[in-house]
């Protein structure tokens, strides 16, 4: 039997040996030839690619120290292949306001992405459609219905339950020994903040608070994964073959799951509280039930389905939580990097508040009219914050 197994491994690595060399003769050949036609094309400067691969293997482990020195050598617009798409990168405020700004109509497409497409109902979301009506209702519906200002107002109070809590955990905390992890704290305080705006409610660490909690962390590390069918798309096998396709279906359906839950429940809510009737008391309000209202009205050009309210759920909670706790991270970061920023900052806000050993949120101006210093540090990170933006295409 091992004698058997032993032919067996050896004949499958002469097919391997014998084979490969063909196939990457063949990438070549087609790499060669079917790429020839981009060179009568007006291209950006590109840098050499190798086939199949593009330029992924100039990101290296520092992709943005890396970007910088391809830019210093061809310049603040250059094109880039990853895989079979090309991808063009702006290192200037000039180029960026260019394709932002100025041309944005023959850039404001996303990139298409089968990532995407499964993990945000097929686009559904305000993130990654496309533009058009569709886009530009759902825009509409977000910034007039639920981030204006009335309604973030409304918010204030569970924004300043959340950080007193937060303020009295590390208090206590801060009497131990133990070291206090800022990142965790800071992920579930804007978990918890977006929860209570969007659900109505926020999930604990026991039970199934834990386990939506773990698997919102995969669903963001989904987000930021590549996919091999994105990029060269006969390489989509590799997706199979890595289990990347199997935990997509899986955090998909369990996300999906999880939502249509939190739906149905608002759904319940209504019917059991107002009898049915299209009614709802609007300072009390979250966003599935502004969602679901407008669901029901007929002042909109475009049909408002469960799918399209899970996925704008999906992308208020996902830029709510982590890009906010990023911030708070990085800022609290820098203020430990440089101690007499934070003894200013300490100083201001101890004048404001008081030295209560009670923290109360309560009076606290949120326009930062009274908080000069600790509202410069919050713009300054809201503007070092950058998230590049990737245009997957040329027109």
């Amino acid at each position: 039997m091992a004698f058997m197994q032993g032919d067996t491994r050896s004949l499958l690595e002469d097919v391997v040996v014998a084979v490969l060399p063909l196939i990457i003769l063949l990438f070549f050949i087609k790499w060669l030839f079917f790429n020839a036609p981009l060179s009568n094309k007006r291209l950006p400067p590109s840098p050499s690619r190798l086939p199949v691969l593009g330029n992924f293997h100039q990101l290296g482990l520092l992709p943005h120290r890396n970007l910088r020195s391809l830019a210093q050598k061809h310049g603040p617009v250059m094109l880039l292949h990853f895989g079979s798409v090309p991808t063009l990168v702006l290192s200037s405020a000039d180029a960026a306001r260019e394709v932002m700004k100025i041309q944005d109509l023959m850039f404001c497409d996303r990139p298409d992405s089968s990532l995407f497409r499964r993990l945000l109902y097929d686009g559904k979301n305000i993130s990654v459609a496309p533009y058009g009506e569709y886009w530009r209702q759902l825009k509409s519906i977000t910034v007039l219905q639920l981030l204006s200002n009335k309604r973030v107002q409304s918010f204030r109070k569970l924004r300043e339950e959340e950080t007193a809590l937060l303020v009295n955990r590390i208090r206590a905390l801060s009497s131990s020994s133990v070291p206090i992890n800022l990142s965790e704290l800071f992920v579930t305080l804007t978990n918890d903040i977006s929860c209570r705006s969007a659900f109505g409610k926020k999930y604990s660490e026991e039970g199934s608070g834990r386990e939506f909690k773990k698997l919102l962390k995969q669903f963001l590390e989904l987000l930021g994964s590549y996919s091999f069918a994105d990029f060269v798309p006969w390489l989509g096998w590799v997706d199979r073959i890595s289990g990347l396709d199997a935990k997509v279906d899986r955090v998909s359906k369990k996300l999906d799951e999880f939502l249509q839950g939190v739906v149905q429940e608002h759904v319940n809510k209504q019917e059991i509280h107002l009898g049915g009737k299209n009614v709802q008391l609007e300072h009390n309000e979250d966003f599935v039930d502004i969602l679901l209202r407008i669901q029901k009205e007929t002042t909109h050009s475009i049909s408002i389905e469960n799918d399209s309210v899970k996925a704008i759920l999906v992308d208020i909670y996902a830029a709510g939580t982590d890009t906010t706790a990023t911030i708070l991270e990085w800022a609290m970061s820098e203020l430990l990097r440089h101690p007499n920023a934070m003894s200013t900052v300490q100083k201001e806000i101890r004048e404001i508040l008081g030295t209560s050993q009670v923290f109360k949120c309560q009076g606290f101006s949120t326009d930062f009219s009274n908080i000069s210093v600790l509202g410069h540090v919050a713009r300054l990170k809201l503007v070092c914050i950058i998230i590049p933006t990737v245009v997957g295409g040329i027109s």
